[in-house]
C-alpha cells in the first residue's frame, strides 16, 4: 500500500494519497481503511463539525487520518492512536507523503492507557471529534472512559465505524440507549465490498 501511495499520489496532495489507496485496496489487496464509501461520510461530519480538536483510535494506515487532518483548519490538532508499532511506522510515511504532518500526533500505545493522559500530555481539554475504528471490544470502555477523563464537552461528537460488520452491538445498545447521547445510524457498506456496514454519528449530551 505504501508502495502505491508513493508510485501513484502526489507528494503533499492529500486526496491523490486517498485515491491511490483506494484503487490499490479495490484492485490490488482488500485492506480495512475506512474506505471511499464510508470516507464520504466521515467528510461529510468531519466538514460539518470543524473540529479544533480530532481524536482518532485506530490509525492503521494512516488512510483516515489524512482524510481527516486534510479537511482540518490550521490551528487543528489530530491525535491518532496505534496500537501496532508496524502500522504505526507505515502511517507516518503515508501521513508525511500527503504533507500532513504538522496537523497530525500520532502516538503509539494502548488507548486504555493513553485517554487518561490525553489532558496531561497534550493540553486537550476536550475533543469536538473522536473517530472510533480501533479494537471493536474497545469502543465501549474508551467511550466511558473520556466521559470519566472529561474529554467530551456537550456537542462533542462521536463516530464510529464498522458499527455492523464486524459489528459493536455493546457499544451500540449503550449510546442508542443513554440519555447522554442523541444517536444516528449511517447505512453504508464494509470497505471495499457490498457487504452491509454503517457509521454510527452520536453526539454528546453532557
Amino acid at each position: 500500500m505504501l508502495a502505491a501511495v508513493q508510485k501513484n499520489a502526489t507528494r503533499g496532495d492529500p486526496r491523490s494519497v486517498v485515491k491511490a489507496i483506494d484503487q490499490f485496496c479495490r484492485q490490488k489487496e482488500w485492506a480495512m481503511n475506512v474506505g471511499d464509501e464510508k470516507g464520504c461520510i466521515l467528510d461529510s461530519v468531519v466538514t460539518e463539525v470543524n473540529p479544533a480538536t480530532v481524536l482518532e483510535l485506530g490509525t492503521y494506515c494512516g488512510y483516515s487520518t489524512v482524510r481527516i487532518a486534510s479537511l482540518l483548519p490550521s490551528n487543528a490538532k489530530l491525535i491518532t492512536l496505534e496500537f501496532n508499532p508496524d502500522y504505526a511506522a507505515i502511517a507516518r510515511q503515508v501521513i508525511a507523503w500527503a504533507g500532513l504532518e504538522d496537523k497530525v500526533q500520532l502516538v503509539e500505545g494502548a488507548s486504555g492507557d493513553w485517554i487518561p493522559k490525553m489532558k496531561e500530555k497534550f493540553g486537550i481539554e476536550t475533543f469536538d471529534l473522536v473517530f472510533l475504528d480501533h479494537w471493536k471490544d474497545r469502543y465501549l470502555p474508551d467511550t466511558k472512559l473520556m466521559e470519566e477523563c472529561g474529554l467530551l464537552r456537550k456537542g462533542s461528537i462521536l463516530l464510529a465505524d464498522n458499527v455492523i460488520c464486524p459489528g459493536t452491538p455493546d457499544y451500540l445498545e449503550y449510546i442508542r440507549n443513554s440519555p447522554r447521547y442523541k444517536s444516528q445510524y449511517f447505512k453504508s457498506h464494509l470497505e471495499y465490498t457490498k457487504v452491509e456496514d454503517g457509521l454510527e454519528k452520536s453526539v454528546f449530551l453532557g
